[in-house]
């Protein structure tokens, strides 16, 4: 006889309220703006780059490089670019770009005087925006 009262009793259901979560590498904010997903793609990219310093201490080619810059960083400033290039700000943009500038400046030393339109020319690769759209479509 208890049991069966006590099974009919609802159970009480605590839901957490989060403002962000991370669905499958890309974070997701309650208020549905990506300014904590790109935060989290900067700090990923951070030591990136400081890896990428040591590996030009350490005396790697322009082209070694370029090659360690597509294959280890860029795809990590790309990640989720088709779920939220489309709602991304001008200043989380810039932030972006402002990150494969740094490493166009490490890869190419020459490029520290050079506007960031030159020195994409020069090292061959696309605005990160570009890529965006494109890989967007």
């Amino acid at each position: 006889m208890i049991l069966g009262s006590l099974a009919k009793q609802p159970i009480p259901c605590l839901i957490e309220l989060v403002t962000t979560f991370k669905l499958l590498g890309v974070t997701l904010s309650n208020d549905l703006s990506w300014k904590a997903h790109v935060n989290s793609m900067c700090a990923k990219v951070a030591p990136r780059l400081y890896y990428l310093k040591q590996l030009r201490r350490a005396g790697l080619s322009s082209d070694e490089l370029s090659c360690f810059y597509l294959t280890v960083i860029r795809p990590v400033l790309e990640y989720g670019c088709a779920v939220c290039h489309h709602g991304l700000t001008v200043a989380q943009s810039q932030k972006l770009e402002s990150l494969q500038k740094r490493a166009l400046r490490i890869i190419h030393q020459i490029v520290y005087d050079m506007p960031y339109e030159s020195a994409c020319a020069y090292a061959g690769v696309q605005f990160l925006s570009v890529r965006r759209h494109e890989l967007g479509k």
